[in-house]
């Protein structure tokens, strides 16, 4: 038997030696190099600062460190300027990842991290040689804290520890808000970018030449790269986007209804007639009632076709609790929920009143009880791309089907208006942990599947990954013989039960493809474009993206887009 292959060389396998990623690498960490190498080498080769240079190996590192640094303070932003590539996405996706900005963030950011460790330790070197050989009247704790080089770095320092350390996954998952308000401490990192070597450090003048106007340095003897002038501009396009994302969400918005749906996932059903989207896009929320500084991302559920805009939110946060209090929708009124969800199609009357497993209960209809609401968006997806693809894999995970309630509501809409551009045929697949949750969008299904003309158009798949008891065992089996609709969520689709054999579903699709049968009147000769759309966690969506690749052929090419937010 052939040994495995370790999760650490799967990671970095997946990471960079794709081919995707490896070009990506290349690009990035090769002009990190070159710009590192551009830095040492103007420093070292500049006659005025021959005196600095005696110095050597750490001046000469700090200098390629720090323009570095003013690199990646010019790309920190770029991906942040949400609505810049909402506008550039549909155009430019071939030339960069648009839907991978969240991940090429973090990615400067760990680059940021490394040189800022290097450019910190090669100046901590040079103030105590400057103090040592006196090429300068000053000592090291003068530079380190009165000037103003080394006060913003060490300011710099400060707030990286705090962005860095609250910015791990885990402390989003467990705090959100503490993410939220140190990421805010930005505006005075980029400040402090900016006016970092206002200090003039970089001279050929044992004191500085300093002027009472911005950057208070005279260039005529304060030699430094001026790297400013360069970043300081997706700082400025960044804060001209805030302020219309802030006149944006002030547009009139009004919360209409709230539905309480199993396991506690609310509906928020929002009227704006300013907002207009495509489905399978995302939006920010605020309730100043619970925070009036929070804006939470959320995938919109309702289709452009529909007179509200709708999301839905599982209460699994500190933010979400709170707005879950706020709007009725409390502990007790989800486990009554639950509780009727759980007892099949035929159930007691409860105080909630519930029909059948699919219903949810509507909390008020009193539009002026209801906090109010403000909303920023849309923003562009991955799934909003569904339609170029022949086929399309709808993947979702828990709460991670909200994007495709939108995509399947557009689609059933398209369908009637016989306009589905290149899709003929769509799998939907739905892992779920536990059986309430099937009602977040049974009914939804229900109408959809029920409206099929052509049954082989859309494939509903469902997965329950939750371990069943013995009484849920023998309520499935004494409800589901003979029965025409599936015991647990009252479709003609039966619900299958552990987790999904990937390779299995992409292997077999592969197949059915290339025989003809699955797409008819297919050209032998053609390749067959086949879009898989995941939003879920991320260890679930490198296997899929892992067994779709590896499924492709030189007639079935297989792509794999996750949501990001």
């Amino acid at each position: 038997m052939a040994p495995t292959e370790s999760a650490f060389m799967t990671w970095f396998r997946a990471e960079f030696l794709t081919p995707r990623r490896l070009l990506f690498n290349v690009l990035w960490y090769g002009s990190h190099l070159a710009v590192f190498a551009y830095g040492w080498y103007s420093q070292a080769t500049n006659k005025k600062l021959a005196a600095l240079n005696g110095l050597k190996f750490s001046v000469w590192t700090s200098r390629g460190a720090g323009l570095v640094l003013g690199y990646d303070g010019f790309m920190i932003l770029v991906p942040m300027l949400r609505n810049a590539i909402r506008v550039v996405r549909p155009k430019m996706m071939w030339l960069f990842p648009a839907d991978e900005n969240i991940w090429f963030h973090r990615q400067v950011a760990y680059s940021l991290a490394f040189w800022a460790m290097v450019h910190t330790t090669a100046h901590y070197v040079n103030f105590i040689n400057v103090e040592r050989t006196q090429v300068r009247p000053q000592t090291a704790l003068e530079i380190h804290y009165t000037q103003p080089g080394g006060i913003t770095g060490h300011v710099l320092l400060l707030i990286m520890v705090l962005m860095y350390s609250t910015a791990h996954k885990k402390v989003r998952a467990q705090c959100f808000e503490a993410f939220w308000y140190t990421h805010h401490l930005a505006f005075f990192f980029m400040i402090g970018l900016y006016t970092h070597a206002t200090g003039c450090f970089v001279r050929d003048s044992a004191d500085p030449d300093l002027i009472g106007t911005f950057p208070f340095y005279s260039t005529a003897h304060c030699l430094g790269y001026e790297s400013w002038r360069f970043t300081i501009w997706p700082g400025l396009i960044y804060f001209g986007e805030r302020i219309y994302r802030e006149i944006r969400a002030r547009r009139e918005t009004q919360l209409s209804k709230v539905l309480v749906h199993p396991s506690g996932a609310m509906e928020l059903r929002i009227n704006k007639p300013s907002f207009k989207y495509t489905a399978g896009q995302w939006l920010f929320i605020q309730v100043p009632e619970v925070s009036k500084f929070q804006w939470h991302p959320f995938t919109i559920t309702s289709a452009p076709e529909d007179p509200y805009v709708s999301v839905h939110i599982r209460q699994v946060g500190d933010w979400t609790h709170a707005l879950g209090d706020r709007l009725g929708a409390g502990p007790d009124v989800v486990a009554a929920i639950t509780k009727d969800a759980m007892k099949g199609t035929k159930k007691e009357k409860s105080e909630y009143e519930l029909g059948q497993r699919g219903d949810f209960v509507e909390l008020s209809n009193a539009g002026s009880s209801l906090p109010r609401i403000r909303i920023d968006g849309p923003y562009g997806a991955p799934a909003e791309d569904v339609f170029n693809s022949e086929v399309a894999v709808l993947i979702g995970a828990g709460i991670g089907v909200t994007p495709f309630a939108s995509i399947l509501k557009h689609i059933w809409y398209r369908q009637k208006r016989g306009k589905l551009g290149a899709l003929r045929r769509v799998e939907f697949i739905w892992v779920c942990r536990d059986a309430p949750s099937f009602g977040w969008f049974q009914t939804l299904l229900q109408e959809v599947e029920e409206a099929q003309v052509d049954p082989n158009f859309l494939r509903i798949n469902i997965y329950l990954t939750q371990k069943i008891d013995e009484n849920m065992l023998w309520n499935i089996a004494v409800n589901d013989a003979g029965a025409q609709f599936d015991p647990l969520t009252l479709l003609r689709t039966r619900t299958m039960f552990g987790r999904p054999d990937w390779k299995s579903i992409y292997t077999n699709l592969r197949t059915a493809i290339e025989g003809g049968a699955y797409l008819p009147g297919r050209e032998a000769s053609l390749k067959t474009s086949v879009g898989t759309y995941f939003c879920g966690p991320g260890g679930l969506a490198k296997a899929i993206r892992e067994q779709a690749y590896a499924a492709s052929s030189s007639t079935v090419n297989f792509k794999f887009y996750k949501e990001h937010f």
